[in-house]
């Protein structure tokens, strides 16, 4: 977990402070990236100014808490995403699993997403929609920098050090990562699967999806 815990670090460090807008109890509004449909609290990535990455950031962890503060009666969390930052990932589910929210997928919920797509009590997919599984990724100039901001915190002599720690940590991510999988309902033997290397993102079909237990009426 130490692995990308540290590296957003850096990232929120970096990013300035995140500015969260309450929504008003029982009005429809609109902010960025999500939007409040009566009981339906929609959240899509790609409704970001062309300047704007359009993924999942730090940022929407406390805006989505705040949102959900101010509209209580919020039943149905729908997704549309190609994923982005693991840690917003993971900590939008948790809060979505405090809130007992269903998950609903409007076209497309990959990588990132789907930790919070799994977070649903009920979990449904939209016909013609898609969810898309891929190993996590580091590339080298991240790598270079991470090792740069932490050595010395770290006490990483050498990058040979570095190498010793991350094969360590890589492991217990995935460790935690599978597990949370299978405490969601998803079958273990499907959740190994999502971490198979591929050159490119799997789409699973309806019927696995279903037969796995990632969609859950």
């Amino acid at each position: 977990m130490k692995l990308f815990s540290l590296y957003l670090s850096l990232i929120i460090a970096t990013a300035g402070p995140v500015s969260a807008q309450k929504i008003p109890n029982g009005v429809d509004a609109q902010v960025g990236k999500f939007f409040v449909d009566g009981t339906t609290l929609i959240y899509n990535t790609n409704n970001v100014p062309p300047d704007q990455y359009a993924e999942m950031e730090s940022d929407d962890v406390a805006l989505f808490s705040d949102i959900l503060e101010a509209n209580p009666n919020t039943k149905l969390l729908q997704l549309t995403s190609t994923g982005g930052s693991v840690w917003a990932g993971e900590e939008m589910a948790r809060i979505a699993m405090d809130y007992r929210l269903d998950t609903r997928v409007s076209g497309e919920c990959s990588s990132a997403c789907v930790t919070l797509f799994l977070a649903g009590n009920q979990r449904v997919l939209d016909r013609g929609g898609a969810i898309g599984f891929h190993q996590n990724a580091w590339h080298a100039d991240g790598l270079r920098e991470y090792y740069k901001y932490w050595h010395r915190d770290e006490n990483w002599d050498n990058p040979f050090d570095f190498g010793s720690w991350l094969y360590r940590d890589v492991q217990t991510e995935m460790h935690r990562q599978l597990s949370y999988l299978v405490a969601r309902g998803v079958d273990p033997v499907f959740a190994i699967e999502t971490k198979r290397e591929r050159s490119n993102i799997w789409y699973p079909t309806r019927r696995e999806l279903e037969e796995a237990g990632v969609l859950r009426d």
